[in-house]
């Protein structure tokens, strides 16, 4: 019995990016644990991938291609197994078509971080998409509002160094729970408070976090640039700006100050919905308090004013000079410190790119149901299940339907997404092929190779996309690099080679070290090398140059509040990794059934005691789930976890049924926490998922109906 210990990396959407140790015997995985010599993962796993191994092994991976036999939207049973050739050649028939029909922009190719390595998830599909002159992915869902707001004030995604956040005598966690997001950064600020440090989180919900927080804060949804605001008022009534460091490594401050006598402590508590003193004791630290780092979440970007908001936030630490220290200043993703080629690796200056229109992903249901001129006929969708995870659920679902619409779909087992698909086709896993991966929470590359066999036929994404290239008749040699080629050239100007990484597994590559103040002498990734609190470049997009408050749309409406007097947000759960786990027996009995949690005195309003059953709703559409009576809100907020699937949700319909496609003010993200529903209770029976229908009525089809791929 052959057993064997191989090092990889964790790929999913965590800013952790764990490098861990995988047991193999006799080519299977039995065991998985975290590298105990790894700087930032120290040995642990969360509680998502500590049952990773569930997914790698389970009976359902997908291990041969499908083709659609039957209606959209009814599950496998109108779909039946096919070679890969026959797959393929469906695949390439529908991408003929939409380019003949109206031009390669009618080809969309949709992706984001089911995998968050370099070469399966951001290398040869966009190659391809983009030599073919495919519409370009605009990739907003999660980070699009806080990557426009730092390149903004800070000139790319950049912020203290994480680890020297043991050096903190103030921390404070705005919008971030990282034990359940962000769990290894944990050992980090508790480190911290041993050492003396004082904990705050700002959340308007008391999170896992929060309740572990020596403080917490908790503002109305929305308002997280108001509370920045008044902060900064403080500081500044205080005497407490850094003057000399401001005017040796930022632009504008004389115009923020001004702006600051807006924003007197008084009017930012009411607009937050916290007491003045609240809001005036937590300015009182972080004027006296060097260094103060704060850690913002990626959850407090999802309303309309997330771009305002982050820089805002991202503001208080300069007015401060926290920047000068290690540990203090702000951070919101280290991204920007990785410098991976990763344009040039998907637009080689050797291969044709036509120029393409761009296309936001958080706007597909708009897209696929008339938005897009001209239209989206042919969809390739892989590392996403967007039936899951992207906004007005019920207009999406209208949009995969069209007949005219080729849906492709790369998949590791049977998705919300794949129900729609045309051709589904079996991918591998991380123990089974060659990845890299930098991160956005730490400063560590690692390098991921194969350890074990794919189940069936399953074939990385990499493959898939070359084999695609070869049935559209594309010859150009960029198509048929290795994967090892690819990361080869993500790795080019790093100070680490692919050699190296493969007996080291992962090594720093970004240049700043622990213990460190990267920007105590400015050096921001601008033009100047100082951070912007004034940037007139906003004023040509109609966002002013200044930080400052831009109210939500929703959570701010009074006529909306009438009909809808709940505003609601769906966080990141423990035990979901957006919606990867959510078809797996152990995470989905952590997690529990869908369930809407409401503060006691919204719940006894509505005569609800916890588990009834009720119907969310709003003009969008509604989904079903119990509630949950606590007090982890404040009266008017509700809250729900995100990832559910909707094929295996009562009534096939998740909290995206409610929320809108409307985009942020800055980097077009979505706004799921920008909400407003009311609750009313139903049946308990209601809350039975119902199994997929064995048949459904086809829709009527439009005017420009024309198929897309032979049905089969």
């Amino acid at each position: 019995m052959a057993r064997t210990t191989h090092p990889g990396a964790c790929p999913l959407d965590c800013p952790d990016t764990c490098v861990w140790q995988l047991t193999v015997e006799d080519g299977r995985a039995v065991a998985l644990r975290g590298d105990r010599d790894h700087p930032f993962t120290r040995g642990a796993l969360c509680g998502k991938v500590n049952r990773y191994l569930d997914a790698v092994n389970g009976s359902d991976r997908l291990t041969t291609p499908y083709v659609r036999t039957g209606p959209r939207g009814v599950g496998r049973v109108a779909y039946r197994p096919a070679s890969w050739a026959e797959a393929i050649d469906r695949v390439a028939a529908g991408l003929r078509a939409s380019i003949e029909r109206d031009g390669p922009e009618s080809i969309l190719p949709y992706y984001f971080a089911g995998t968050m390595g370099h070469v399966q998830g951001w290398t040869m599909g966009p190659r391809l998409f983009a030599h073919l002159g495919a519409s370009r992915l605009d990739t907003t869902i999660c980070t699009g509002a806080a990557r426009a707001a730092l390149s903004s004030i800070y000139g790319g995604s950049v912020g203290f160094e994480p680890e020297s956040i043991v050096d903190a005598k103030l921390i404070v966690l705005w919008g971030a729970n990282p034990l359940a997001t962000n769990l290894h950064l944990w050992p980090f600020v508790q480190r911290a408070r041993e050492r003396g440090a004082y904990l705050v989180t700002v959340d308007p919900l008391r999170t896992d976090s929060a309740a572990r927080s020596d403080e917490h804060v908790a503002p109305l949804p929305g308002t997280d640039a108001a509370l920045a605001l008044g902060l900064m008022r403080h500081v500044l009534d205080a005497g407490a700006a850094d003057e000399e460091w401001l005017a040796a490594h930022t632009v504008g401050w004389p115009d923020l100050a001004a702006r600051l006598g807006e924003w007197p402590v008084e009017r930012a508590a009411a607009e937050c919905g916290l007491p003045v003193e609240v809001v005036r004791r937590l300015g009182e630290r972080i004027a006296t308090t060097r260094p103060t780092a704060i850690r913002v979440g990626l959850g407090l970007q999802r309303h309309h004013g997330a771009g305002q908001a982050i820089r805002a936030i991202c503001a208080l630490p300069l007015v401060t000079g926290d920047f000068r220290h290690p540990g203090g200043g702000a951070l919101v993703m280290t991204s920007g410190h990785h410098r991976v080629p990763a344009d040039a690796v998907v637009r080689p200056p050797d291969m044709p790119a036509p120029k393409a229109r761009s296309v936001n992903m958080s706007r597909l249901a708009a897209v696929l149901t008339g938005e897009a001129d001209p239209p989206v006929t042919s969809l390739v969708v892989f590392n996403a299940n967007p039936v899951a995870t992207a906004p007005d659920q019920n207009r999406l679902l209208a949009g995969l339907r069209r007949t005219d619409l080729c849906t492709v779909v790369l998949e590791q087992r049977w998705t919300d997404t794949c129900d729609y698909a045309d051709v589904v086709l079996p991918a591998t896993m991380q123990p089974e092929h060659l990845d890299l991966h930098t991160s956005y929470g730490h400063h560590y590359t690692t390098l991921n190779l194969p350890a074990t066999q794919a189940p069936g036929e399953a074939l990385p994404n990499t493959e898939i996309f070359r084999r695609i290239a070869a049935a559209l008749g594309l010859d150009h040699p960029r198509l048929r690099d290795s994967d090892e080629a690819l990361a080869r050239q993500l790795l080019r100007g790093a100070p680490v080679s692919f050699e190296e990484l493969c007996e080291r597994t992962y090594a720093r590559t970004t240049g700043v070290a622990v213990g460190t103040a990267p920007y105590a002498d400015g050096g921001f990734p601008t033009a100047d090398g100082r951070a912007r609190l004034h940037d007139p470049t906003l004023t040509r997009l109609g966002v002013d140059p200044l930080p400052g408050y831009t109210p939500p749309v929703e959570a701010a409406d009074p006529e909306l509040a009438r009909r809808f007097p709940l505003v609601l947000v769906a966080p990141a759960g423990r035990f979901l990794m957006n919606s990867t786990f959510a078809s797996l027996p152990w995470h989905t009995r952590r997690t529990g059934p869908p369930r809407v949690h409401l503060h006691p005195d919204d719940a006894a309003a509505r005569g609800l005691a916890d588990g009834d059953a009720v119907r969310v709703h709003n003009d969008r559409g509604a989904f079903v789930a119990a509630v949950a009576v606590d007090d982890a809100t404040r009266p008017g907020l509700a809250f729900t976890y995100k990832a559910y699937w909707a094929r295996l949700s009562p009534r096939r319909a998740t909290v995206n049924a409610v929320t809108a496609v409307r985009d942020t003010d800055l980097g077009g993200a979505p706004t799921f926490h920008d909400c407003r529903v009311e609750v009313e209770p139903v049946p308990a029976e209601l809350l039975t998922p119902e199994p997929p229908l064995d048949v459904e009525a086809a829709p009527a089809a439009p005017a420009r109906e024309v198929a897309a791929v032979p049905a089969g």
